[in-house]
Parts: C-alpha cells; structure tokens; sequence
C-alpha cells in the first residue's frame, strides 16, 4: 500500500460539497490500486479571512511544502474581493512553488449537450497549458494621485525567456504524446513588444520538436474560431491572461464550465502541484447539494497522474464518461435534477472493481 499525504482546502461555497465527493472517488480508485490517502486539513478561505484578516496564516505555505500534492475546492465570496482572495491564497502557493504550467483539459462528453453546434462528443479534446506565474499578471505597478482628476494605474506585463520556453516546451512535448499539433495565442499586432517576444520564442522552441505542427492564431481570432470549429483544436499553449480566458471559453463550449479540471503543475517535482476544478465557488448554489462534482473528481484524476498512476487516473475519467454517456443522471447545471452526493455515488458504483 502506498500512502500520498494531501494537503486538503476545501475553501469556500460549493469548494466544500465537492472536495469530499473527489475524496470518496480517490478513496474508491485507491483501494484498487492499493493506494491509500492521508489527508491535512487546512480552513484556508474566505471565511477565514473575514475572521482573522488572512486568507492563510503566514507560515502557510511552510505548512504545506512537504506534501505530495495540494487539493483545493474553490475560493471566492461576495464578502471578501476576488483579488484579496486570490492574492491571498492561490498565487502566493502557485509562486512560491513554481507551478508555471496551468493545464486545462477540455473534451465533451456523450451525452452531454454543448451550446456550440459544432462541439460533437469524440471530436472535442483538446488541453489548454496555460502560463501560471507571470505574464500579465504581474505584480508590477501602482496607483498615484489617488482621488484626484489624474490619478492613474499602472500595470506592467512580464516575459522572460526562461518562463515562456519552459512552458512552451511543455506544451509541445504534452503534444508529441498526443496528436502532434499546437496552436500558440498570440496578439503581436497589437501588443508590440511582448507578443511578438512570445512569437520569436515559441518559433525557437518549436524547431526543437519537429514532429510538430504548429500554428499561432491572434486571440481575438482564436476564441472565435474555438467556437465556430472546437474540434480543431489539440494543444492551446498560451500566456496566463489569454490562457485563462481560453480555458474558461472551452469549458462553456463543452458544455458547463462545472466539468472542467485544472491542475497547476511544478514539473520538475521540486515542490508540490496543486489540484482545482476551475468553477469557483459558485456561492449562488451553495450549500444546496447541486453542485456539478465533475471538474472536482477529474482534477482528482489529474492528481493521480502526476502522482504517478496515469492507469486509476484513466478509470476515473472512463467513469465519468459512462456515467454520461450510460445514464440520465445530471446536475442542475447540464438540465438535470441530480444532487452532487447522487451523481458521486453513480461514479463509484461504476468504477471497475
């Protein structure tokens, strides 16, 4: 029997209805595969801002560095500002443990409906490696002359040969073991200096892997393409701004962004990854047991890739895949009635034994 020590923050809203639904999965695949889960708690959240003034305590990320992987929920409340909750949690984690690949596996499923005509099950399946650690979400900037008629902010985009190739590089390596096919997401016709930087240096790393087609696409272009023809699509390698709003775009194109997994990635194993469903909180259904635990339990599968057992990971995503394709069952989110507990059980009853 193997044992994994997972960090667990359940967070916030619906991050705390379906955490435990991924862990009774976990737990389910694991028993098969003798691998068993030890689980720190940590009430890192929005709640707990509001109780103490921070998101997680100053040795928080001490805490956590020496875990296998880290397994967060959802973070977000209407009382504390997105980028209070969001600087005070998950970039310092993602920062601090050089998670710089955010990767977004996108497909649709049978028997799921997408809102995009040309979305068909078997032909939608496709990855977004998204950089996690710079890019436009910089820390560099400020405000001056606050209140007065010229005040003025500032942000300033950061690109740097290192980040942007380490992460292309993955992408193009994540594609040799897929279809062979990448498109990069640029704007170098409007944003004069670091796109077309981002063109020249995806141009370098991708004579490095000939056995790849390739492509860059404006993103302007792009998300209008992934919508009128999804099923071009293999590999999306793009800078974290561009890449979080593609991701979130495909995840709608699938057909609920409820279903859809990320997985923040360290690849050198120097610290620890972390695993989130992409859907936030969602603090309109919480607490009614409706919730979609979908993205929650594949993310949980990602983990066990990166943790080594790609085959539990794979009966995983093959169970949920069934369970749609085979049953009615669905969650308030893809037209059905569902509860989160009842969607969790019909994946465990199906798994193989």
């Amino acid at each position: 029997m193997t044992t994994y020590r997972i960090a667990r923050i359940p967070g916030d809203g619906i991050g705390l209805e379906v955490t435990p639904a991924a862990c009774a999965v976990l737990e389910a695949v694991g028993r098969r595969h003798g691998l068993a889960f030890a689980y720190d708690d940590y009430d890192w959240s929005c709640e707990r801002y509001q109780a103490t003034g921070a998101m997680m305590p100053a040795d928080g990320l001490d805490q956590v560095r020496n875990h296998d992987a880290l397994l967060l929920g959802a973070v977000g409340s209407p009382g504390v500002p997105d980028h209070v909750s969001l600087w005070g949690l998950l970039i310092p984690i993602r920062r601090t443990f050089r998670q710089y690949v955010n990767l977004r596996p996108i497909k649709v499923f049978e028997g799921v409906e997408s809102p995009v005509r040309r979305a068909v099950a078997g032909e939608v399946d496709l990855v977004v490696v998204r950089e996690n650690v710079e890019g436009e979400y910089s820390e560099i900037g400020g405000r001056i002359n606050r209140g007065f008629p010229d005040e003025m902010a500032v942000q300033e985009s950061v690109f740097t040969r290192a980040g942007v190739t380490r992460l292309v590089d993955y992408a193009f390596a994540l594609a040799e073991r897929r279809t062979g096919y990448v498109t990069s997401a640029t704007k170098s016709n409007g944003i004069v200096h670091t796109m077309p930087y981002w063109d020249e240096l995806v141009t370098e790393v991708a004579a490095g892997h000939p056995d790849v087609r390739w492509d860059a696409e404006h993103i302007d272009a792009l998300c209008a393409k992934l919508v009128l023809d999804p099923g071009r699509f293999d590999v999306i390698v793009a800078s974290n701004l561009f890449g979080d709003i593609l991701s979130d775009l495909a995840a709608a194109v699938a057909g609920s962004i409820g279903m859809a997994p990320a997985a923040n990635l360290n690849p050198e194993r120097d610290f620890p990854s972390l695993f989130e469903p992409v859907h936030g909180s969602a603090p309109d259904i919480a607490g009614r047991g409706i919730a979609n635990p979908i993205g929650a339990i594949w993310t949980a599968a990602m983990m066990l890739d990166h943790l080594g057992h790609p085959e539990a990971a794979t009966e995983i995503t093959d169970t949920i895949a069934h369970t749609l394709a085979k049953t009615s069952l669905r969650t308030a989110d893809l037209g059905g009635s569902a509860t989160t507990t009842e969607f969790t059980k019909a994946v465990i009853d199906r798994l193989p034994r």
